[in-house]
């Protein structure tokens, strides 16, 4: 039976999450509805999460001592990473010491690094992928590519989301930049990238499957289109055969199965000939899945929630056709204003979440767009 106590009081449940943006401010509202107290970390003050939560901290994350002294005065029950750039050696740690770690610890130290990740997917697991190789310098970049990969490929950090230091190749003349690039804009600094071949393929879905108790259910397929790397709408369901369905599936269970732990798993997956590919896996849940919010009776970050405290989740998970578009900001500013919400919201179908974030720098996320219609093409 599970048991949850009262937020700030000796028989409280604290979860303690690290990251507190758009999707860990999702989590925590819906942790809250549960009874959980939760404390916010993050790198910047003031981030989304924080501004709902019990209690916030600013940390350098990546920092094993800071990492470590803040978890030893928090005391926290359930630690929950929403973000890449954390030293995973004290969740390690700390899970040892009876810490519960979502999924696990394990999980987040794979995951994390797409070295490590594709190793498990591609040479333990034999998951099909893309072809791909890893560069530790400029020089080895364009060994790989002129040699191997070939053109078009694109190129990475081993640790970033979100599109942060993505490029293609097309020319020679792109490689240089597109390495520069994957130094500045990693997520944990510079140093090794991970260059692919570029699959012309027929679409892109993002499987929401989520593990509790042993057991897997999976989320309708979310299609997705990015831009520069980064997600600027979403629908669910993605059609799709259920051939394709189905081996999404299993390449999803087994990667999943393996990973172990509980939460929810947002699986990348290109389709090409109704082959599915894997691509990449988030132990938590994921940009494009924003669209849940109104697409499903329990969104990601509820499902998410149930899993992290222990809670039933529903075998079979349905959607309604819906939709998400990206409000993407662009300039410098410290003082954000909106406006035209009103005028969106006129259409019974809209809903908005804007995120609070506390300023822009050159390209941000600062919102979503909802909407649900007939089918999902009609709700784009």
């Amino acid at each position: 039976m599970v048991k949850i106590g009262t937020p700030l009081t000796i028989s409280s449940t604290k979860v303690m999450l690290l990251g507190s943006g758009e999707l860990g401010k999702e989590v925590l509202i819906e942790l809250q509805r549960y009874g959980a107290e939760v404390i916010a970390v993050d790198r910047y003050k003031d981030a989304p999460a924080m501004q709902v939560a019990h209690r916030s901290h600013v940390i350098n994350m990546l920092s094993a001592d800071e990492l470590r002294r803040l978890i030893e005065l928090e005391k926290p029950n359930i630690i929950v990473p929403e973000i890449e750039a954390i030293a995973t050696e004290v969740l390690l740690e700390f899970e040892k010491k009876g810490v519960k770690v979502i999924p696990n610890a394990n999980a987040v130290h794979i995951t994390m690094n797409r070295e490590r990740i594709r190793d498990l997917a591609s040479n333990e697991l034999k998951i099909p992928t893309t072809k791909f190789r890893f560069a530790d310098n400029l020089e080895q970049l364009i060994y790989f590519v002129k040699s191997d990969i070939g053109y078009p490929c694109v190129v990475k950090p081993i640790m970033s989301s979100s599109g942060k230091g993505q490029s293609v190749i097309n020319t020679n003349k792109d490689i240089s930049n597109a390495w520069d690039f994957a130094q500045e804009a990693g997520r944990a600094g510079k140093g090794r990238v991970i260059v692919e071949e570029y699959l012309d393929f027929d679409f892109e879905i993002t499987l929401l499957t989520v593990k509790s108790k042993g057991f897997i259910s999976f989320c309708p397929p979310i299609g997705h289109k990015q831009k520069d790397g980064d997600y600027i709408e979403s629908w669910q369901p993605q059609l799709m055969s259920e051939e394709a369905l189905k081996k999404s599936q299993k390449i999803a269970e087994k990667i999943v199965n393996k990973l172990s732990g509980s939460g929810v798993f947002g699986v990348e997956l290109f389709i090409k000939n109704n082959i599915p590919f894997f691509s990449e896996v988030s132990p938590r849940p994921h940009d494009t899945g924003m669209v849940t919010m109104i697409s499903q009776e329990l969104s990601e970050f509820s499902l998410h929630a149930r899993a992290i405290l222990g809670l039933p989740i529903p075998k079979i998970i349905d959607s309604k056709p819906s939709a998400s578009l990206v409000i993407k900001g662009e300039g410098f500013s410290e003082n954000i204003v909106y406006e035209g919400i009103d005028d969106a919201l006129l259409e019974e179908s809209i809903q908005i979440r804007l995120f609070g974030k506390p300023n822009i720098q050159g390209k941000r996320r600062l919102g979503v767009l909802l909407s649900s219609d007939v089918d999902s093409k009609s709700a784009l």
